[in-house]
C-alpha cells in the first residue's frame, strides 16, 4: 500500500510555493505604493491602492504595447522554431545511424559550455552586414535552434520511440520524413511542450542581446523596462509596477499550459 505524504512533505511544499511566489508578491507590493512610500524602507505587508496609477505611468513612460508585441512575436517564433528544428535533429541523433553522429553530438553538447558573450561582437557584425541590425529579426534568427534543445529531444526520443515502430513504418512504405511526422512527432509532444515553454520563458526574459541589437524605439519588453530606471533617482514603485505587468503574460501562459507541462514531466520521468 502506498503511504500518504506526511506533514513534513506538505510543509516543504508550502514553503517552496511561498518562496517562489514571494518575489512576484514583493514586486506587486512595491508597485502598489507611491514613490515616496516605496523609498522609505520596508513597505507594509498589504498592497497599497496605487498599482493602477503606477501601471498607467508605465504605459505613458515607454512604448509598452510595442515592446510587448515585439516580445510576444520574438518568443513565439523562436520557441516554435526551436521545437521544430530540435525535434528533427534530436530524432536524427536518436534513431538514425550515420557516420560521425557520436562526435557531432559531442560537439553540439560542447557548444553549451561556450559563453554567449563571446559571440556577441561577431554576431552583431553579421546582423549589420545582413541589414537586420535594429530589427526584431536580429533577435530571432540567432536562436532558431539551440544545442540544449537538440540534446533534450535526443535524450527523450531515444526511449520514447521504439525502433520496431520505425521499422514497421518503413516496411509500410513511409518515407523518412513521413515516419518522423507520424511516429516521432506524436511521441515527442510531451517533451516538445516542455521545450516550448522553457524556450518561450528564456527568450521572454532575455535582456543582454536585445539590449545590444535593438534600438530604444523598437525594444523588447525587458529592454523597455530598463528605460524606467534611468537617471540618478530610481522610482521603485514605477519599475516594479512595470515588472509585474511584464510578468503577467508568463503567468497566463503557465496557467493555460500547466496541465501539459505536468503531463510532459511525468511521462519523461516514468519509464517502462
Amino acid at each position: 500500500m502506498s503511504r500518504r505524504p506526511g506533514f513534513l512533505v506538505y510543509g516543504l511544499l508550502i514553503a517552496f510555493v511561498l518562496g517562489s511566489a514571494a518575489p512576484l508578491y514583493w514586486s506587486f507590493l512595491l508597485g502598489s505604493q507611491t514613490k515616496e512610500e516605496a523609498s522609505q524602507g520596508i513597505p507594509p505587508l498589504l498592497p497599497g491602492g496605487h498599482f493602477l496609477d503606477n501601471a498607467q505611468r508605465v504605459l505613458d513612460s515607454l512604448p509598452f504595447w510595442k515592446a510587448l508585441g515585439n516580445s510576444l512575436m520574438v518568443s513565439t517564433v523562436t520557441a516554435c522554431s526551436v521545437v521544430f528544428f530540435c525535434t528533427l535533429a534530436g530524432y536524427a541523433f536518436a534513431k538514425l545511424r550515420f557516420r560521425g553522429s557520436g562526435p557531432l553530438m559531442v560537439f553540439v553538447i560542447a557548444t553549451m559550455a561556450v559563453p554567449t558573450q563571446l559571440g556577441v561582437v561577431p554576431l552583431f557584425i553579421l546582423m549589420s552586414k545582413l541589414g537586420w541590425a535594429g530589427s526584431v529579426w536580429s533577435v530571432v534568427i540567432p536562436w532558431l535552434v539551440t544545442a540544449f534543445g537538440v540534446f533534450f529531444m535526443r535524450q527523450y526520443l531515444v526511449d520514447a520511440v521504439p525502433d520496431e515502430l520505425i521499422e514497421a513504418a518503413r516496411m509500410d512504405g513511409c518515407s523518412q520524413i513521413r515516419t518522423f511526422l507520424t511516429v516521432a512527432v506524436p511521441a515527442a509532444r510531451p517533451a516538445a511542450a516542455i521545450l516550448w515553454l522553457f524556450t518561450f520563458m528564456q527568450v521572454w526574459t532575455d535582456f543582454f542581446w536585445p539590449l545590444i541589437a535593438l534600438p530604444p524605439d523598437n525594444p523588447t519588453i525587458q529592454v523597455a523596462l530598463n528605460q524606467l530606471q534611468s537617471g540618478y533617482f530610481k522610482d521603485f514603485s514605477l519599475v516594479l509596477a512595470g515588472t509585474t505587468l511584464a510578468t503577467i503574460p508568463l503567468l497566463v501562459l503557465f496557467v493555460l499550459a500547466g496541465r501539459q507541462l505536468v503531463s510532459g514531466i511525468m511521462q519523461g520521468a516514468v519509464k517502462g
